[in-house]
């Protein structure tokens, strides 16, 4: 790892000075990962050919950077210009220093504090002071200003050149009051390390970096809160780009799943190999005639019971009967070997059995029987199947001709063949519980099952069976039946692979652009996608080996407080914000509305990055969810910037306010030109 990263900032340098083959041969090895022998074979060269000219432009890269020195002076330069803004830091600092008087009141989470008559007090709210004796020092931030005294809150303490976030121990009304120095303001906004990135900016310390910890703020659920326009798309796109565009830091095996709801964030990541040849984007679309990403596709042998009723919008538990019933059947239906076709006609004939023995009319039970013929027919269950009598034939659909009396004119010869491919035996058999099957195999079994099992025949069950039966044809002849035509039979593990992967090359990012599908069906495929990966986490070996971080866009559409739980137990969501930490699998709310959202899985949420809100119910919400969060950092986001947000939680010693940059390149979520829109041309 370190020597790719020597020589990967070497080559952005000098890469340029390189013969075109050695660039070539150089990229393969290095940030492509193939051996000498695979780029030897590539080019019919000799193995130890690649390994001399490989050897030979690392020399070189190293020379020209000892003769030139460019690299070196860069470092220099950017030192420089932190020692500079450092120096800018120290002096607004310094305002601070004769602006505070006798300390008047000391509560359990304030003080209030004397303004020197005279001081001119400018851009100090926000700002952090220290309370100081001789046994502690107690961290506070400017949270009022009046003509007379300023209002400071409590934050936490210094002890042992160490924040410790809360106060126990309170400043007495002697101590003295002090700004921050330099590196105390780097403890709080983040100093710099192998194992920390820039999150952004402190406006308040004249745009200081403010770094933050992977593990603080990655290995923990988050929420980021915004009103349109506020900036929130924008700040999510460089939170990550940040995390890739980190030249001492290779995020090489990370897999961040994006549940991009308006198609955003595609523009954003489509060039993250710029950062690195060794990091990679993948996307998938729900537009059909999008020819740049690979259209969304999802095997349907790997959904359960829970996966359909969501998927078909289930309302009882009637319903997931039903559809228990039939997925036991799909796997059978779609096989097409000697034990599966004798099962089928066993299945088949005990239905018939079963209609024949009713009290129903001898036309109502003949329509039943077509019906499942006709849904289910095989070599010896069609209509035009011949059935042998003792010396004279009927085809099957003869069989079922009603004579004057009203019955069957061959019910002995009917009884006699159907009960020829009875074998309880057989009630032993199983399918394979992972065969290939595709929607219209599964309609086949729900309608088998309705039928056979008297569901439509059953008034209390009638409504929800045919509702059943017309959502799923539906989606079977609908533009949705395209996200499930899978070509071939893969595993749940095979499939994750694929999803993480592009050919042989890694992939960092993965993006799923819901913009083309209804509310519904995008909260069913994020539904889905999320147990899938919470479930394979799950089947580690090693707990948390292969981390899963999924960013949900609009998650108010998703992550709700609804009716899963009752219907299937459990929601998902709730599940994962409860369970996922253990197994490597972290969700990220990003919403405009967290009202609508699950109070649970905002609980488990331990990172906040809330940009400008307006509505009060989303603020009273967050302050209910939070009862730790008082309403000082709450409030805060009201007077803000675009781009600017309140960040607090985990990852952060203390709330602060943090600038981020504009990403480069940016999301799609610009507003309508409504002015450029409205003009019209003359003549």
């Amino acid at each position: 790892m370190d020597n790719i990263l020597k020589y990967n900032k070497l080559f952005d340098y000098y890469g340029s000075l390189l013969t075109e083959k050695e660039q070539i041969y150089f990229k393969e090895y290095y940030f492509e990962n193939l051996s000498l022998s695979e780029i030897a074979s590539n080019y019919e060269v000799s193995r130890n050919a690649v390994h001399k000219l490989i050897k030979s432009c690392e020399i070189k890269l190293e020379d020209f950077e000892n003769k030139l020195g460019i690299i070196k002076r860069d470092d220099k330069i950017k030192e420089y210009l932190k020692q500079i803004k450092d120096e800018r830091v120290s002096k607004i600092l310094e305002i601070m220093w004769f602006m505070f008087g006798k300390i008047l009141y000391i509560g359990d989470n304030i003080a209030r504090v004397a303004l020197v008559e005279g001081a001119v007090v400018s851009d100090i709210m926000n700002l952090h002071v220290i309370f100081e004796d001789e046994k502690k020092q107690i961290l506070g931030e400017v949270d009022d200003i009046s003509d007379k005294e300023i209002k400071i809150s409590f934050l936490g303490e210094i002890v042992n050149g160490k924040f410790v976030g809360g106060v126990i121990r309170k400043p007495s009304l002697t101590s003295k009051i002090r700004p921050i120095d330099s590196s105390e303001m780097r403890m709080i906004v983040g100093e710099s390390g192998n194992d920390t990135m820039l999150l952004g900016y402190s406006p308040l310390y004249d745009d200081c970096p403010v770094r933050i910890k992977y593990n603080d703020l990655f290995s923990n659920h988050m929420a980021i809160f915004g009103n349109t326009g506020s900036g929130k798309s924008c700040g999510v796109a460089r939170l990550l780009q940040n995390v890739f565009n980190n030249k001492e830091y290779l995020p090489f095996r990370s897999n961040i799943f994006l549940f991009d709801a308006y198609g955003e964030y595609h523009n954003a990541f489509r060039d993250i190999s710029k950062y690195n040849v060794n990091l990679n984007f993948k996307y998938y679309t729900t537009n059909l005639h999008d020819t740049e990403g690979e259209i969304l596709n999802i095997p349907l042998w790997l959904l359960d019971v829970d996966d359909m009723a969501i998927l078909l919008g289930a309302t009882n538990h009637g319903q997931i009967t039903i559809l228990e019933r039939a997925l036991k059947l799909v796997a059978i239906f779609a096989e097409n070997g000697e034990d599966a076709r004798k099962y089928k006609n066993h299945l088949i004939a005990k239905a018939i059995m079963t209609i024949l023995y009713t009290n129903q009319t001898s036309a109502s039970k003949r329509n039943d029987i077509f019906s499942i013929i006709q849904t289910c027919s095989t070599p010896e269950f069609n209509l035009e199947s011949i059935i042998q009598g003792v010396g004279y034939q009927r085809r099957f659909r003869e069989c079922f001709i009603i004579d004057t009396a009203g019955n069957f004119c061959e019910s002995v010869l009917i009884t006699q063949y159907i009960q020829g491919f009875i074998d309880e035996e057989l009630e032993k058999y199983e399918a394979s519980s992972m065969g290939y099957y595709t929607l219209e195999d599964f309609e086949q079994a729900l309608s088998f099952t309705l039928i056979s099992e008297g569901f439509l025949r059953n008034e209390q069950t009638y409504g929800d069976a045919v509702t059943l039966k017309v959502k799923l044809h539906a989606l079977v002849i609908g533009e949705n039946s395209n996200y499930f035509k899978v070509p071939s039979y893969i595993t749940r593990e095979k499939y994750i692979a694929s999803l993480i992967s592009n050919g042989n090359k890694k992939v960092q990012i993965i993006n799923f652009n819901l913009e083309e599908v209804d509310d519904h069906f995008a909260k069913a495929v994020t539904k889905i996608f999320t147990k899938m990966l919470f479930n394979f986490a799950k089947s580690l070996k090693s707990r948390a080996s292969i981390p899963f971080h999924i960013f949900l866009e609009e998650a108010h559409r998703y992550v709700k407080n609804d009716e899963d739980s009752y219907l299937i137990g459990y929601n998902i969501f709730e599940r994962v914000a409860k369970e996922g930490r253990k197994y490597g699998v972290m969700l990220n709310l990003i919403s405009q509305r967290p009202v609508e959202l699950s109070e649970t899985v905002i609980s488990q949420c331990s990172n906040f990055m809330i940009f400008k809100m307006n509505h009060p119910r989303d603020l009273e919400y967050i302050k209910m969810m939070l009862p730790n969060i008082n309403n000082e950092i709450v409030e805060k986001q009201k007077s803000l910037q675009p781009g600017t947000c309140v960040a607090f939680g985990k990852a952060f010693k203390i709330p602060m306010i943090v600038k981020m940059q504009m990403p480069d390149p940016a999301p799609y979520s610009s507003s309508c030109d409504i002015y450029e829109t409205w003009k019209a041309n003359r003549g």
